[in-house]
Order: C-alpha cells, then structure tokens, then sequence
C-alpha cells in the first residue's frame, strides 16, 4: 500500500486567504483514504486581496505579472509551511487562484505560475486543473465532485459554501455537481463595506430581517434557470449580484439575512429536485458551514427529509485543499481526476500541467 505524501494549496471565490493541508492518501480495498496530518491558513492582506480581486481589470502584461508574483508567494508561503513538518512530502498540488473564467468562451485561468511555484520550493508541482477540461468543451468547474465521489460517497450530497455554493451528487450512477450559485461572497461584500471580514457565526445576519423585494429580485436571476453543468463566479457576481446590493435601501443586517434566506432557498431547491431517498443527508463544508445561522436556516428549508451533517473544522475549511491534493495524486497516475458528468466536457480528463524545479 503506497501512500501519496502530498500538500494541497486552495485560494477560493471568497479570497479569504491560502489555504495549505500536508495529507497522506492511499487506497485500500479499493476505495480512497485520507488524513489531513497538518493545516494553516494565510490570511490574504489588504493589498494581495485587491490585487487578487482585481486582476480581472488588468492589462494582459500586468497580469502576467501577478501570475509570476503570485507563483514567487506560494512558494516561499509551502516553504514557510515545510519547515513545520515533521513528515516527508512527494509533490504540492496547487488550484491557484481563479482570475478569470469564461468557458463560454474558451478561456479560464488559474494564478501562481507553476514552474515559479515549483523552483521556489524546490518540489514537484502539479496545477491548472481547469484549462484541459475547458478545452473539451466542459465548464471546467466544479472540480471537487472526484473528491466528493471518491471520498465522501457516504452522502447522499456534498454541498460546499465558499464565495459561491456548489453540490455533487450521485445520478443514474454517475456524479452530478454544478455551481448553485452564491454564498459568502454577497455576505463577505456586505460586512467588508461595515469594516469586518464576514459575520462571525451569522449573528448580524440573524438580528436582520427579510427584504421582500431584494428577495425576488435575487430569486428571478436568470442563471436559477440555466440547466446544467452551469459554474459562476466573480464576474457574474460583479455584474448581476453587486448592483442589488448597492440600490438596496435597507440596513446592513437586512442585507446579510436576505441573502442568507436566498441562498437557502436555492440550495433546498436544488437538493429536493433530485432527492431520491426518504431520508437523505447533506455533507456541508467551506467557509459557510462554520455560519449556525447559515446551517439553521439551511435545515430549515431543507425540511425534515434531508439531514445536514456538519464534519469538524478542519474538514469544513480544508475539504478543498484535501480535495486538489487528491487531484494531484490522479493526475500523476495518469487517472481521471475531471468528470464529463460534472462539466459538460466531450470526455472525462486527467488534467493538471506538472512542473519539476529547475534551479
């Protein structure tokens, strides 16, 4: 039994930081196992959150810049994580940070420059995941749902909260995810205006009240009624999400337990359209799942049919970190690590470049 030393490297939607989980994999008796041996979070300062947020309006040059830079920072920060560790590790496994992503158009791209990333920390490194599938005409997102299938394949869904929500399930025997649409990231928009991170524990958002009319607005968005495999993110949010935010005439509190409920609503929906049991259960993990009042209101949509089971806080924050290291592993074994299924691609892929230093 060979078991796969890896660290997995996450930067999400809701830019929060880097997140970094050191994990052993193996299989055994046919089926995937993991222990997330060690973890920490960096936490994105105000200018690399800008910088980040705003690559979108960058010239192609400076944006290759940030590509560069970004790649010199995750480096130094797997250096800075390595000397913690007492174990050996094979190779980092790196999402990057999602700068763009258009798949209707052909185009996604993923910062931290691999062969910097890899020279810097003197490691084999496996990255950009989405590019192949977005070449065989899939959305390339999301990713997670091979996690999920080979994982977490005791839960009927496995819904992640980070900027935006997203679910996997099974169906006719093969996985199903899509990106829902928002979670933290209308929240996280709204407290940062108030001079705070987010909403510790939901407790602005539960001393609010509904917004009727923001509520429709919200529920009517044209992308509820898009089929999948459909994936969002930052420019949908910017374009159609932030507009709402800005004309809305309520108190901050108001905002942030509208969107609460929104975001709810959506996922019971999509959750009880493809329930097959009588009683099912719900893997919640991100950012959102350490929120009670997320997972109250959550429940409470759901109803008593479907069951939303919260793991431990290092597997609510690090599941995706967990997830790429997983990817990483695939893709050196030349497996399948991107499901058709889940994006819409022509076939399913092994994707990921892998980058050796070269010092």
């Amino acid at each position: 039994m060979h078991i796969y030393k890896a660290i997995g490297l996450m930067s999400g939607t809701s830019l929060d930081g880097l997140d970094m989980a050191y994990c052993h994999l193996w299989e055994e008796n046919g089926f995937w196992k993991f222990d997330i041996k060690e973890t920490h979070e960096i936490a994105y300062s105000d200018d690399m959150r800008e910088y980040l947020k705003n690559a979108i309006h960058l010239s192609n040059e400076e944006h290759e810049q940030l590509h560069d830079d970004y790649g010199i920072w995750l480096g130094k920060r797997v250096n800075d994580f390595m000397e913690e560790l007492e174990g050996e590790v094979d190779f980092v496994s790196s999402h990057g940070h999602t700068s763009h992503h258009r798949p209707e158009e052909g185009f996604t791209f993923q910062l931290g420059n691999g062969q910097l990333l890899a020279n810097i920390c003197n490691m084999q490194v496996v990255c950009d995941f989405r590019t192949k599938d977005v070449s065989l005409g899939g959305q390339g997102a999301p990713l997670v749902p091979i996690g999920d299938q080979l994982l977490f394949y005791n839960y009927d869904f496995c819904l992640n909260l980070g900027g935006i929500s997203n679910m996997s399930f099974e169906k006719n025997k093969k996985r199903i995810a899509y990106d829902i649409g928002l979670a933290n990231m209308p929240l996280n928009y709204i407290t940062q205006k108030m001079g705070l991170a987010f909403d510790e524990d939901g407790k602005i958002a539960r001393s609010g009240k509904l917004d009727h009319d923001l509520l429709e607005k919200l529920n009517t968005l044209e992308y509820y009624r898009l089929p999948y495999p459909k994936s969002t993110g930052y420019e949908w949010f910017i374009a159609e999400i932030v507009p709402l935010i800005e004309n809305a005439n309520v108190s901050e509190a108001d905002l942030l337990c509208t969107f609460i409920h929104h975001n709810c609503e959506q996922i019971a929906i999509e959750a009880k359209k493809h329930s097959s049991k009588p009683k099912g259960k719900l893997f919640a993990t991100g950012g959102g799942a350490l929120n009670s009042y997320f997972i109250e209101i959550l429940q409470e949509k759901l109803g008593a049919d479907i069951t939303v089971i919260v793991p431990d806080k290092t597997l609510i924050a690090y599941k995706e970190a967990l997830v790429f290291a997983l990817m990483g592993v695939l893709r050196l074994q030349g497996k399948t690590n991107v499901l058709s299924s889940v994006t819409g691609a022509r076939e399913d892929s092994c994707s990921g470049e892998v980058y050796f230093p070269q010092n």
